[in-house]
């Protein structure tokens, strides 16, 4: 069970994810207190020779319709007392599963080997927080070439009539070393990977889908980690494919196929208090697909917290009919009616930003969009090799830059407007 003060930290989290639910694009949500459910003294499953907890010998039934929500807990909690490595087995099969909440520490290093398909209930009242949870875990893995099926196509129209925030399909808190690798994601009813508080993530060879018209599904969320790197994954959402919030350092995202989508971001900032600084952030060889967006950083106009984001690298990306394809807002306001304390945006400094190589076509006719504060003007940008184009006819490619300062090389003369 959690601590009063763990599950204190949790229910606020839950109210602070990214952007404001209901109210925003971005609805926020993190996570809320998930009671941790510690193995049952004396009542560990039997593991198999080779330190395997398989689901289908536990009580787990593959028809895709009855609960084996238990079987999978089980199996988790024998895994994590076990001592030594441990496998948790998912054959073959459909498993219909509630919330799962995979939680540490463990005695040894812990593999969840997904080989079938976890169907997500959309039974809603089960839920105080996301579907799978892993907390305070060292050396974990979660591998294979299943699906971890959220089933959010079945509760996507309660998640714009309810302010109740959906829950994410998988989530990494407090983790050190661990790896998402192989497995498909479809439809969760919220963001589909959330990675927080934690340090040495990889998530690689992925594929992520949900519509294009549901927003809040982002791909991969990084936030308050160090160490992330997300590879050669193929990503079509309704939101962000990769979004990186704040108190994120040394993180990479390479060869990821993005859109449908609203591109790959840096941000929201600035949207609480005492939200801490993003730098290291590299975005490369990725190629974004008629996405709303582009290589994005986004601050709130009405900013709340003192942060800076810097020595950020967007490079050798290919644009395919992208919608504003390079953006820099420290105006951010996506609930259309915001404060007016415009003032705030010098409150997050934005520094020391490279877009390198970066070719293609742009859906709308201004390829590069620099809006920076008047106050906290950008600075240390780069525009370096940028040929980005308007795909479209009657219009030329433009650039708008306010109070951005920095240099350009090599880009198209419309897209040279660094001051």
């Amino acid at each position: 069970m959690a601590s009063a003060n763990n599950a204190l930290v949790r229910a606020f989290y839950i109210l602070t994810l990214v952007c404001a639910v209901c109210a925003a694009k971005k609805g926020g949500a993190k996570k809320a207190d998930a009671e941790a459910a510690a193995p049952a003294p004396g009542g560990a499953a039997k593991a198999g020779a080779d330190g395997t907890f398989d689901i289908s010998k536990l009580g787990a039934t593959s028809d895709g319709k009855t609960d084996s929500t238990k079987a999978v807990q089980d199996a988790w909690d024998s895994a994590c007392a076990a001592t030594g490595s441990a496998t948790v087995l998912i054959p073959k099969g459909d498993y219909l599963v509630g919330p799962l909440n995979f939680t540490g520490p463990c005695k040894g290093a812990i593999t969840v080997q997904l080989d079938g398909t976890l169907l997500g209930s959309n039974d809603l009242a089960k839920y105080t927080a996301s579907w799978i949870e892993v907390s305070h875990v060292e050396n974990f893995a979660i591998i294979g070439t299943g699906t971890l099926d959220g089933q959010g196509t079945g509760v996507y129209t309660k998640s714009k009539t309810d302010c109740k925030a959906m829950p994410n399909t998988l989530v990494l808190f407090y983790v050190t070393n661990g790896t998402v690798s192989g497995i498909r994601f479809l439809n969760s009813k919220f963001f589909h990977i959330n990675i927080d508080t934690s340090k040495d993530i990889t998530v690689k060879d992925v594929s992520i889908t949900a519509p294009a018209d549901v927003e809040n599904t982002d791909g991969v969320h990084v936030g308050g980690s160090t160490k992330v790197s997300v590879t050669n994954a193929t990503i079509g959402t309704g939101d962000d494919c990769v979004s990186i919030g704040p108190g994120s350092s040394g993180v990479t995202v390479s060869g990821i196929v993005c859109g449908p989508g609203q591109g790959i971001s840096v941000g929201c900032l600035g949207r609480y208090k005492d939200e801490k600084d993003v730098t290291d952030v590299t975005v490369r060889d990725c190629v974004l697909k008629r996405t709303t967006n582009g290589v994005r950083i986004k601050s709130y106009e009405d900013a709340e917290s003192v942060l800076t984001a810097s020595n950020l690298t967007f490079e050798n990306i290919k644009m395919e009919e992208v919608a504003n394809p390079i953006i820099i807002n420290q105006y951010y306001c996506p609930e259309k009616v915001c404060p007016g304390k415009q003032s705030n945006s010098s409150l997050v400094s934005v520094k020391d930003v490279k877009f390198r190589n970066i070719t293609g076509t742009s859906s709308t006719p201004e390829a590069v969009t620099l809006i920076c504060s008047d106050k906290q003007p950008c600075s240390g940008v780069e525009l370096i090799d940028v040929n980005v184009e308007y795909a479209g006819k009657n219009n030329k490619t433009m650039a708008v830059c306010t109070n951005a300062k920095g240099t350009s090389k090599g880009s198209l003369e419309a897209l040279a407007c660094l001051a």
